[in-house]
C-alpha cells in the first residue's frame, strides 16, 4: 500500500510538503520588488528598527565570517558589513534567486560589494563544510521553511565551536491588549493593503498566516536546544511581535 501523503502547513492551508517550497517561493518572487513595501506595510516600519537592533546585539566583530540566511533583501548584511570591516566576509543566502537578485542589486548600487557574496541555497541542506561560520543570522525567514528541525540542525552544523545562532522573527504577542488590533491589522488591513500597493492581497494574507502557524518563542527556543544548540535565550521586542533567538554551539 502506498503511504499516505505527508503534509505541512502554508499560511492556514494544509499542503503537499514537497509543494510548499515552491509555493512560498512563489509568495516572495511576486513581493520581491515591493519587499521593503511589504515590510512597512506589516510592522508600521517598526522592521527597521527591529533589524538595526539585532545586528546592533549581534556581537559579530572585525574579521568574522557571517552567514545570512533568508537575506535576499540585503537588509541584514548591509548592516552587517561595517562590522565584520574589510577581514570579514558575509555570504548572504536565499532560496530565492528573485530576492537574491533584488538584494545584490541593492547593495551593488551603494557599492557595498567587497566582503559579500551570495548563494542561492536550501536552509535545510546548506552547501557549506563543517564549522564554516563565526555566526548565522535569519530575519523573517525560519517560518517559511518547511522542515524548521532541518534548517536548525544545518545551522548548527556549519558553526563554529563557540560560534551563534541568531534568528530574528515574528512571533507571539505578550500584551493581552494588543492582540486584538494586531489581528485586526494582520487580517482585515494588511490584504487589503497589500491589493492597493502590490496588486495582490493574497501573498500578503500568506504572510500574515505563516506568523501564525510559526512556533511561540519557547518552542522554538525548545526547537534549537533539541538541535544541539546551548545558552539558548529569547529576547521579545515590541512586547513579542517579534523576537530574536540566540543559541551556541559549543
Amino acid at each position: 500500500m502506498n503511504e499516505p501523503q505527508r503534509t505541512t502547513h502554508f499560511g492556514y492551508r494544509d499542503v503537499p510538503e514537497a509543494d510548499k517550497a515552491r509555493l512560498v517561493g512563489e509568495v516572495f518572487s511576486s513581493v520581491a520588488g515591493r519587499y521593503d513595501l511589504m515590510n512597512d506595510l506589516m510592522s508600521f516600519g517598526l522592521h527597521r528598527l527591529w533589524k538595526r537592533y539585532f545586528v546592533g546585539t549581534s556581537g559579530v566583530r572585525a574579521g568574522d565570517a557571517v552567514l545570512d540566511l533568508a537575506g535576499g533583501t540585503g537588509d541584514i548584511a548591509a548592516l552587517l558589513l561595517p562590522k565584520v570591516g574589510p577581514g570579514g566576509r558575509i555570504v548572504v543566502g536565499d532560496i530565492n534567486g528573485e530576492m537574491l537578485r533584488v538584494g545584490r542589486d541593492r547593495l551593488t548600487d551603494r557599492g557595498q560589494v567587497q566582503g559579500l557574496e551570495y548563494t542561492q541555497l536550501d536552509a535545510e541542506a546548506l552547501p557549506f563544510p563543517d564549522a564554516s561560520f563565526d555566526c548565522v543570522t535569519m530575519a523573517f525567514g525560519l517560518r517559511n521553511v518547511t522542515h524548521k528541525e532541518k534548517a536548525l540542525g544545518e545551522i548548527h552544523r556549519v558553526l563554529k565551536i563557540g560560534g551563534r545562532a541568531l534568528v530574528l522573527e515574528f512571533s507571539a504577542v505578550r500584551a493581552e491588549c494588543l492582540k486584538p488590533l494586531y489581528d485586526f491589522h494582520s487580517f482585515r488591513v494588511l490584504p487589503r493593503l497589500g491589493a492597493l500597493f502590490a496588486g495582490d492581497a493574497d501573498s500578503y494574507r500568506y504572510l500574515a498566516e505563516s506568523i501564525r502557524r510559526h512556533p511561540d518563542q519557547a518552542t522554538l527556543k525548545a526547537m534549537m536546544e533539541a538541535a544541539g544548540f546551548a545558552r539558548v535565550d529569547v529576547r521579545n521586542l515590541s512586547a513579542g511581535i517579534v523576537a530574536i533567538h540566540r543559541g551556541y554551539r559549543v
